[in-house]
């Protein structure tokens, strides 16, 4: 087992290299670089209006141009649409300020270098350092990702469970009605109408609307901290989990259904075993083992795309709305170090995903496998 954990953490760097170089090359070409947006602001326009009429950093311009466009022949041409009636130098001084007076090949190599050491720069428009950027909007994403996630297994699995041993009764008509109904609810309509009925909305304020804790947290004792940690997080917690019920559960009944109605079950009842022991001995670890497998891409789901709008909705600043808003300004930087954090802890919750396979099953051994 050691020599397969080894070995699934060295293909991790591979992995990494080839996601990283991929994500790297299609950005360069994409429109409305960082570069582009700084002229757009140097000339007073919105770089946001702008970034169809844009063709990229490092692309030249096409087209023979209208005649007034032809009188003013005489000025420099600039690499950038948006740079006309700016002075060359301040292109110029623009693109070294973001690192674009290097070649793209010099930009590749020297951010590899940088992400072996772990330093990924400094944000383009925040005048920060990017881990700083990261570790300072981490305890929201992490909040969100692992109470979501450990609430949603520790009520699907038993209530699948049950669901499959009470099959089409009224137990597990009115539970897959339910969880249907809350399936079909947006995450964030949920969110909006808890906002509007318990968080002062139009009805009740039971809860703040915003923040992942009180302006006063430090001010507060050890139990009134976790008290209003947990206040801050109710209504974000139930407005992502509840959507997420449904897939679950009815993975975990099918799994649980599909291997009571197989042969060994029925030997296992023959020699007398009670119906709990069955289930927690026999059929438990097979039917497991595909819902673990989903465990690593649904934290991700919900670390990162499943917590956006909720923390746009109750103001919670995570690295999922980082991502987002670095995307939107194209700030390279933090989008390739939030994109390189998340494929990371993607890899190493694929690993650990395999070696709950083993906690499950014993009988299960990846080294006998892997040779």
């Amino acid at each position: 087992m050691a020599a397969y954990i080894a070995r699934r953490l060295l293909l991790i760097i591979p992995t990494l290299w080839a996601i990283i170089t991929v994500n790297f090359f299609i950005v360069q070409v994409a429109p409305g670089g960082p570069v582009d947006q700084a002229v757009a602001e140097a000339r007073g326009v919105d770089p946001n209006a702008t970034l169809g009429r844009f063709s990229g950093a490092g692309q030249r311009e096409v087209g023979t141009g209208t005649s007034t466009e032809q009188g003013a022949a005489k000025e420099p041409k600039s690499l950038y649409r948006g740079a006309r009636g700016l002075d060359p130098e301040v292109i110029e001084a623009i693109k070294k300020r973001f690192g674009f007076d290097q070649p793209l090949h010099v930009r590749y190599w020297r951010m590899l270098k940088r992400y072996v050491l772990l330093d990924f720069g400094d944000s383009l428009f925040r005048g920060r350092s990017v881990i700083g950027l990261i570790i300072e909007r981490m305890p929201v994403s992490i909040s969100l990702g692992v109470w979501s996630t450990l609430i949603t297994y520790l009520i699907c699995i038993p209530l699948g469970m049950r669901k499959a041993v009470l099959n089409s009764s009224r137990f597990d008509l009115w539970t897959s009605t339910f969880i249907i109904l809350t399936n079909a609810i947006p995450a964030f309509i949920l969110a909006i109408l808890l906002i509007i009925f318990f968080a002062g909305g139009s009805y009740l304020k039971w809860f703040p609307l915003r923040g992942l804790v009180s302006v006063n947290f430090h001010e507060l004792s050890f139990f009134r901290r976790i008290l209003d940690y947990c206040w801050h997080m109710t209504l974000p917690i139930i407005a992502m989990n509840i959507g997420n019920f449904a897939t679950l559960t009815m993975l975990t009944k099918n799994s649980f259904l599909d291997e009571i109605n197989k042969q060994y079950v029925m030997a296992a009842r023959a020699k007398g075993l009670s119906e709990s022991r069955i289930l927690r001995k026999h059929v438990f670890r097979n039917a497991m083992l595909l819902v673990i497998s989903g465990f690593p891409s649904a934290f991700i789901m919900m670390f990162f795309s499943g917590s956006l709008l909720i923390e746009v909705i109750f103001s919670l600043e995570g690295i999922g709305l980082l991502g987002f808003e670095a995307v939107m300004q194209r700030d390279y930087p933090v989008m390739f170090g939030t994109l390189y954090m998340f494929t990371l802890l993607g890899l190493v919750l694929g690993l650990v995903s395999d070696l709950t396979y083993t906690l499950v099953d014993p009988r299960i051994d990846f080294a006998k496998r892997g040779s």
